[in-house]
């Protein structure tokens, strides 16, 4: 089914590098035939996604701080200069402070969790309101998540409370925005080898464990994950809206490891 998104225009939010599941996304979606804009965060990322853009055709490349009103404002108008309209947009942008996903979730300062769930949710509703105006056929908006937001998983902490405010921004979001034909959904895919990833104590460990006990005894590929995001940003996603799917392996079905790994 070549061609999937040919016609469509979509917007990328995320790629830190070429290992990132933004960048799988994106690099799906241009298989499929879609044009897309990427924005990033500072000078230093700039430098890292700008080849990356290049390399798919897309000429469009707009710093903003999601945390910054300003800034997204200048980076949608800047949308709005250079397309008559947007069908699609991915959201793959998280934060918390490395140090307290490491230590217990008792220790989670006021600080960290109001930028964790400022940066990690909230600019996933901000972004979502300002591409809903660039939307006047419906779209897609896509987000991503991980099962750690309703399952404890160690080290994961305050991201773990981020996440679960995203998925139900997810379904508040697919209830507003349905009449406008926009779909909302979030993708949960299982541990990465990403650089958001890393950040999270006990990272390798947690990959292992989940490789060895998900149904498919696999993780998740950037691959697999970017032809979700196609699905659910195509024509054929039209019907699906306020899901989280999990691309992980099978991995949350369980409720207890393997026979050989108890």
């Amino acid at each position: 089914m070549p061609e999937l998104m040919k016609g469509k225009r979509g917007l990328i939010m995320g790629v830190a590098n070429e290992r990132s599941i933004a960048w799988g996304i994106a690099r799906a979606m241009a298989a499929e035939g879609a044009e897309l804009a990427f924005t990033y965060q500072g000078e230093a990322f700039g430098k890292r996604v700008a080849p990356l853009a290049e390399s798919l055709g897309s000429g469009v490349l707009i710093d903003a701080d999601v945390a910054d009103d300003a800034q997204m404002d200048a980076a949608f108008a800047r949308l709005g200069r250079e397309w008559d309209r947007m069908d699609f947009a991915v959201h793959a942008i998280a934060f918390s402070d490395k140090s307290e996903l490491t230590g217990r979730f008792t220790n989670t300062t006021r600080g960290n969790f109001r930028t964790s769930l400022e940066i990690s949710c909230y600019s996933f509703i901000d972004m979502a309101r300002r591409a809903a105006a660039l939307m006047p056929d419906g779209g897609a908006l896509l987000t991503l998540t991980y099962q750690g937001s309703n399952r404890v998983t160690p080290f994961y902490n305050v991201m773990g409370v981020a996440k679960a405010a995203l998925e139900s921004s997810v379904r508040y979001l697919a209830n507003d925005l349905g009449p406008q034909g926009i779909r909302v959904n979030a993708i949960s895919p299982g541990p990465m080898k990403t650089l958001a990833g890393a950040a999270i104590g006990g990272a390798r460990r947690t990959f292992r464990q989940t490789e060895a006990n998900a149904p498919l005894r696999a993780n998740a590929t950037l691959e697999a994950i970017g032809g979700t995001a196609v699905y659910l940003a195509s024509d054929y996603g039209a019907c699906t809206t306020g899901e989280v799917i999990a691309v992980d392996g099978g991995y949350h079905v369980l409720g207890m490891p393997q026979p050989e790994n108890l």
